[in-house]
């Protein structure tokens, strides 16, 4: 704007001084320019509502576009007027055209999406809302994940064997995993482990084995004979073949995101709570049955809980209070001989060693030795275990798992099918027609799907009360509302090539992609804006009158601002568009994607919808805002 009010008063016989020129010629805009800064910053403001991972991932995209647009705005009251004063020295004298490229994109629009807009609206706007609706149709069809699928350059291989499986067996049975995973002719580097440490995040028994697969060439990239799903799927068979074992492949990343999400190490986990361990464990099968008839969701492991060999001492309570023994004092004295007691500590230098006090294995492994075990009465007597308590060799879980202080057993499925949520949906339904649930049980569906549905819904809440708040701000710097509903009535067009090409390029719908269409979205608000502003600019201070010429001419002094505006962004998210299935680039290439097919519709179409819609509906609006008692300034 600075560029072209320079060179209209070079033109003049009497040019005025630079400086004023320059100041004049930002204060026209910058009004507007401040209400688009403010426009997008609240479009982005749902983000800094999201909770857990997504709002660990997407808070910061949003505070970084927060922060820049706020010092770009300080830029452009500040540093950019300076820099026009020293930079831009139009020749003084003549006529000052347009380059040849700007000529030739003026003309082009006048003589098509002008021409069209203006003399045809209805038909315009018939097939806009024609597209937007074809649009939206595609968003059903589409797989809607949490986040998008990581393309992790190594796999983590997770097997478990049945509970109580000893060290030794786990390492005999890893070392025939293990040689699985090596027969695969891209797999360089295997690393094993068993168990995890009891003070982890991440606990595991010794019967569960992990494998960290190395299959990059020594320069990084994978291997080029096949790809990275064709080398999973050959991986996958080999380790499944091995028998007694439950083995899933897929990503280290993707896998922690699985446990941070729901506690389970997969990213959909079916928990059922309830009081009896045995029912709960009929009811997880039955519902692991459900689940391996729906496609998709086949790969279902049960929680890895068995009945082990247990002794029981249970306190015959009349007895023992015959003999004048309380169950408090028997079981501290039996804590004693059975699971020992520390009474001293050795010292030997800096060593220090534990004196413990209890009986030795042969007593401790025979049930009928500790039933004759001898247990201080009252006043000084002992008498045998076995006639104040019942001691006999029982059954029992090997692990009780606990949420909320309930008993849940849970059913771990790793769906082989991008549409979860949708896959989720079925199994909800045919879980409440098929598994009855007794009073006192109930089941919950978690996981990555149920984190994709809650930010989803927070995202949606949030942005419609900020579109609200935009439209009362829209409408204070407007004074009418017909110009606040034009701009957010102009949003759709930027999610038109949003959607379509989300469906060319990822055919998926995640939270990066709801961020996409926030950023577009205050970015097709934002071109609106400078439109309408320029047109009651254009009435207000220039002398034009409501008339066609007047919204060709404004849409035109527009035009270059407003495709340098897309090109410039368009370029510098053109890499991460191209990037394809490029590790490292999952989270913001969706955003990118959205960003450029919205930026393409919604330049190309505002510059048709948004004059014919101002010239043909918005005449009162326009009169009223540019009277006198409506100044914009």
């Amino acid at each position: 704007n600075v560029f072209r009010r320079l060179r209209e008063n070079a033109a003049l016989p009497v040019p005025l001084p630079r400086l004023q020129v320059i100041a004049n010629a930002s204060g026209e805009v910058r009004n507007s320019i401040l209400y688009a800064t403010i426009l997008i910053i609240l479009v982005f403001l749902p983000l800094l509502g999201l909770s857990g991972l997504a709002g660990k991932l997407f808070a910061p995209i949003a505070i970084a576009t927060i922060l820049s647009m706020l010092t770009s705005f300080l830029v452009s009251l500040t540093a950019i007027p300076v820099l026009c004063s020293a930079l831009l020295w139009p020749r003084p004298g003549g006529v000052h055209q347009d380059g040849p490229v700007a000529r030739s994109t003026k003309w082009l629009l006048e003589h098509t999406l002008l021409r069209f807009g203006l003399n045809q609206p209805l038909i315009l706007l018939g097939a806009v809302m024609f597209a937007v609706l074809a649009a939206f149709s595609l968003y059903p069809e589409m797989n809607k994940d949490f986040l998008p699928r990581f393309q992790e350059e190594t796999i983590l291989v997770a097997v478990t064997s049945a509970p109580g499986t000893s060290l030794e067996q786990m390492n005999q049975i890893s070392d025939v995993v293990e040689e699985q995973i090596l027969s695969v002719p891209e797999v360089r580097k295997v690393g094993r482990r068993l168990g995890r440490a009891e003070r982890g995040d991440h606990v595991v028994p010794v019967s569960t084995a992990e494998f960290d697969v190395d299959f990059r060439e020594p320069s990084g990239p994978v291997h080029p004979a096949r790809s990275r799903d064709e080398i999973v799927r050959d991986l996958t068979k080999r380790v499944r073949a091995v028998p007694g074992v439950f083995a899933a492949v897929g990503g280290p990343l993707a896998d922690r995101i699985g446990h941070m999400t729901s506690g389970v190490s997969a990213p959909v986990a079916i928990k059922v709570f309830g009081p009896d361990l045995e029912r709960l464990r009929q009811i997880g099968i039955q519902i692991q049955a459900v689940a391996k008839g729906i496609p998709g969701l086949e790969e279902a492991k049960l929680d890895q809980t068995s009945s082990i060999p247990q002794l029981r001492i249970e306190p015959d309570r009349d007895r023992a209070l015959a003999y004048g023994i309380a169950p408090g004092r028997l079981n501290e004295q039996l804590s004693t001989l059975i699971g020992g007691r520390e009474v001293a500590e050795l010292r030997e230098g800096q060593r220090a060693i534990s004196l413990v006090l209890r009986l030795p294995n042969q007593w401790r492994d025979s049930p009928d030795r500790i039933a004759d075990l001898p247990v201080e009465a009252g006043e000084g007597q002992h008498v045998p275990l076995s006639l104040v308590a019942d001691v006999r060799e029982a059954k029992g879980p090997n692990v009780i798992l606990r949420e909320n202080n309930q008993r849940r057993f849970a059913v771990a499925i790793k769906p082989s099918v991008r549409d979860v949520t949708r896959s989720v949906a079925q199994l909800r339904q045919e879980i409440e027609a098929k598994v009855p649930l007794p009073q006192g049980y109930f089941v919950t569906y978690e996981g990555e799907f149920q984190s994709q549905q809650e930010a989803s819904q927070r995202i949606l809440i949030l942005t419609l009360v900020i579109l609200v708040v935009i439209g009362l701000l829209l409408f204070g710097y407007f004074r009418t509302p017909f110009f606040a509903i034009q701009v957010l009535c102009d949003i759709p067009l930027a999610l038109i090539g949003g959607l379509v090409l989300t469906r060319l390029m990822l055919n998926n719908i995640s939270i990066a992609t709801l961020v996409g269409f926030i950023a577009v979205a205050g970015i097709s608000a934002r071109n609106s804006i400078m439109l309408i502003s320029h047109y009651l600019h254009l009435m207000r201070h220039e002398g034009e009158q409501f008339t066609k010429a007047m919204v060709i001419r404004g849409t035109k002094e527009r035009l270059i601002p407003v495709l340098m505006t897309a090109l410039s962004a368009g370029i510098g998210l053109l890499p991460l568009v191209l990037a394809g299935s490029d590790s490292g680039k999952e989270i913001v290439r969706p955003v990118a994607v959205v960003i450029c097919g919205g930026l393409i519709t919604s330049t190309l179409l505002g510059l048709a919808v948004t004059p014919a819609v101002f010239f043909h509906f918005g005449r009162r609006a326009a009169l009223s805002s540019t009277s006198p008692k409506h100044k914009i300034s």
